[in-house]
């Protein structure tokens, strides 16, 4: 790295995550390749076991997807129920859906951002232009994010004579979730009016799903974010303002008292005007003119910068919005749904191939070394929840801190129990 580089990262995300960006089918077509199996047949049967397992996960994950979408309806700014409920209610409501949220998110490997490494991030930015959001515009602010990269970009220094590198920290995905103040929070007709104007409920849930967000920008993503002017444009512009400014207030301050002397004639006063006191009044006169309009240009060199910036905002976010409010449920709980399968099955495939019973750390280290030799990708491996997967399954025996799973066999017929479960009269509601 030479010396114009320098680094925007935040040294707490320096860890790997837990989200494993490869495919499943990836995932076991390597495992297949790399032997492991007694022969054909045991081969065979993983593939089976495999298909059986990722079912019985798409069958309850398309439950979760169906009661997530019912906690939501009361919070749709596409569905007026708010208004329906009580306070009582509604705030029952409201915590129930943000517990499914962060459970569906947690299952898909997204980590929530404290509100302090987001005001953080947000004094490391490297672009010269300032956002600023009110975070008491709303009833609550989450972010969630998965995954991470470093990304290099050039930032222009001298007025564009001069660029140097810099090395910023980039969010894979973010998760945004808003949850906005109800009509009896608001004490202003103002808020209500930019609500209304933006087409917001008040007391809604805002949802939205970006890619790519330097962490930098974090606060370019509230609603209400907008671009304020930085102290370097506020100079350039004020300087030359002032400089040219002054001059013109001199030459006004001499003669401005002759101009309302001589327009005081002209509506009726008393006197004569003189030919000198006209020329002084029409230079003065003109004097006004020139200030005006150089007034003028400043203001439109200002309105010029601010929309030029606050069009690079919008670009920035608007190329990087992939979904928003309940469209983001179907990808999230896919992907939900594809990390857990991935995670169970990498556990139950390396606890059986074991040579000797191991103990989680031992399987969370053997799975995160095979992920970084085959997909060059540093996974911290969840073995938490992997196990607690095939716990739930009956996949699992603990004597003491070793583990243990059944064989192929015995493990395709417990996940048929558990199939068979689903649909048992117990589960069924009763028709009357």
């Amino acid at each position: 790295m030479d010396a114009l580089t320098e680094r925007s990262l935040p040294a707490a995300t320096e860890e790997g995550d837990r989200f494993i960006p490869v495919r499943k089918e990836d995932l076991l077509g390597t495992l297949v390749k790399q032997g492991g199996f007694a022969d054909a047949q045991e081969c065979a049967l993983f593939w089976r076991f495999a298909r059986t397992f990722r079912t019985i996960c798409h069958y309850q994950y398309s439950e979760t997807l169906d009661r997530l979408r019912e906690d939501y309806y009361y919070f749709s700014p596409d569905v007026a129920g708010l208004a329906t409920i009580d306070r009582a209610k509604r705030d029952d409501a409201y915590d129930d859906f943000v517990r499914s949220l962060d459970k569906v998110l947690k299952d898909a490997n997204f980590e929530e951002l404290p509100h302090e490494d987001v005001t953080e991030a947000h004094r490391r930015r490297t672009v010269p232009v300032e956002v600023k959001a009110e975070h008491d515009d709303f009833r609550e602010v989450r972010f969630y994010r998965r995954g991470h990269h470093v990304e290099q970009v050039e930032v222009p220094e001298w007025f564009g004579l001069r660029r140097r590198k810099v090395e910023v920290e980039v969010f894979d995905d973010i998760v945004l979730l808003v949850a906005m103040k109800t009509q009896d929070e608001i004490g202003s007709r103002r808020e209500l009016r930019i609500l209304k104007r933006r087409k917001i409920v008040p007391g809604s849930v805002l949802l939205k799903y970006f890619r790519n967000i330097a962490c930098g920008d974090l606060y370019a993503l509230f609603p209400n974010a907008r671009v304020v002017m930085s102290k370097f444009d506020k100079a350039f512009l004020g300087v030359p303002a002032i400089a040219g400014g002054i001059p013109i207030l001199i030459k006004l301050y001499a003669t401005i008292s002759v101009l309302f002397l001589v327009a005081g004639i002209y509506l009726g006063g008393s006197g004569a005007v003189r030919d000198d006191d006209m020329k002084t009044a029409l230079a003065a006169l003109m004097g006004i003119v020139a200030l005006g309009g150089f007034a003028m240009r400043q203001y439109l060199k200002y309105q010029h910068q601010s929309l030029k910036y606050h069009m690079e905002l919008t670009e920035n976010i608007y190329y990087r919005n992939i979904n928003n409010n309940s469209g983001i449920f179907d990808y999230l709980i896919a992907t939900a749904e594809d990390q857990e399968s991935k995670e169970a099955l990498l556990a139950y495939h390396f606890i059986r191939t074991a040579r000797a019973a191991p103990t989680p750390a031992e399987v969370a280290a053997a799975i995160a070394a095979w992920l970084a030799k085959n997909f060059d990708v540093n996974v911290d491996f969840d073995i938490a929840d992997a196990l607690a997967t095939l716990d739930r399954y009956g996949l699992i025996r603990r004597e003491g801190e070793r583990l243990f799973v059944p064989p192929l066999e015995p493990a395709i017929a417990q996940l048929g129990e558990v199939w068979n479960g689903f649909f048992t009269r117990e589960q069924v509601p009763v028709c009357q």
